[in-house]
């Protein structure tokens, strides 16, 4: 068998363990995401070698999520920072084999304070795991590894199981990208998700206006004017009621062949998408996106014609 083509059976185990941890899942899985759900406290995670590194990796998915969390080790918790442990918070311990000396004494100290515990179980049958409030089945049949001694596919499941609490905690709490954005303002998408439209939009003069008696030939020149590929018709209160884009203006010199004698009342499209100048680019831009369109009126509460924003702006933003 090549290299490759054991990686392939590699994979194959794993995701196959992976299947079979969701066959088992059960309501324990809901009592620990309620669990957490009414914690008052921080979510309190420990495990020692590969449990510990998937371990870091939960407390930094759920923090990104805003459930407060931090790792303790469990050797530096027997060395003071047990201290660190409230009983309003909740202990997540993660292990393979349950039989881990100091996972016992934290497991200890957490009783001490009344502190719930969750455990992320490789043997559901070990002394550890049976002292957990809530016991989540963790358990492989195997490791990925041919002597099946290397943590693979059961550090897997354990890494798993925390992503599926995080998003199921994600779920129920309504957690939206514009929350994601307010814990990641520095990065890509966290910049990508707080910037707004009316950061990029077209106002005041560059706005492509025209009135229900301006012709054709006019339309023309107001749209490669301010060239944004479209010209707007707005009513007395300043809400647009009319679009029409290079598009319709192509589709209109096909059908029609004298089009110049028309006037904007007549060819305006009555039937547009408009989005609020405080909506994130990504609105616009899934709006633009599922209705193949390039530009938008944007407006403010009251529905009134503030500005345009077009593809190519979101474009030159380098946030897409």
């Amino acid at each position: 068998m090549s290299l490759k083509e054991y990686a392939k059976e590699v994979i194959r185990h794993e995701s196959e363990a992976l299947a079979a941890m969701a066959e088992r899942l059960d309501d324990r899985f809901d009592e620990a995401v309620a669990l957490i759900l009414n914690c008052r406290g921080r979510v309190i995670v420990s495990g020692m070698g590969k449990s510990g590194l998937v371990g870091k990796k939960i407390v930094a998915t759920f923090n990104s999520t805003g459930i407060s969390s931090f790792f303790l080790h469990p050797a530096e918790a027997l060395h003071g920072d047990l201290g660190l442990m409230r009983p309003e918070d909740i202990l997540m311990f993660i292990s393979k084999s349950g039989q881990l000396e100091e996972l016992d004494a934290i497991v200890a100290a957490a009783r001490r304070l009344e502190v719930k515990i969750i455990g992320l179980c490789g043997t559901m049958e070990s002394p550890l795991c049976q002292r957990a409030d809530i016991a989540l089945d963790c358990s492989v049949i195997s490791e990925a590894c041919p002597n099946n001694l290397v943590p693979t596919s059961s550090s897997t499941a354990a890494l798993v199981m925390g992503d599926a609490l995080a998003v199921a905690l994600l779920k129920a709490r309504n957690f939206t990208s514009a929350d994601f954005a307010g814990l990641h303002p520095a990065g890509f998408l966290g910049r990508r998700l707080l910037k707004k439209v009316s950061e990029l939009h077209h106002t005041g003069n560059d706005i492509p206006l025209v009135t229900p008696e301006t012709t054709i030939s006019e339309m023309i020149l107001e749209m490669t004017g301010k060239r944004l590929g479209c010209v707007f018709m707005k009513d007395a209160e300043g809400r647009p009621v009319g679009i029409f884009t290079d598009g319709d203006l192509r589709r209109l010199m096909e059908k029609n062949r004298d089009p110049f004698k028309l006037t904007a009342s007549e060819v305006m499209i009555k039937n547009f998408k408009s989005v609020s100048e405080n909506a994130v680019l990504d609105t616009a831009l899934a709006m633009m996106e599922k209705y193949s369109i390039t530009q938008l009126p944007t407006v403010d509460r009251d529905n009134r014609l503030v500005g345009v924003i077009h593809l190519h702006d979101i474009l030159k933003s380098k946030l897409v």
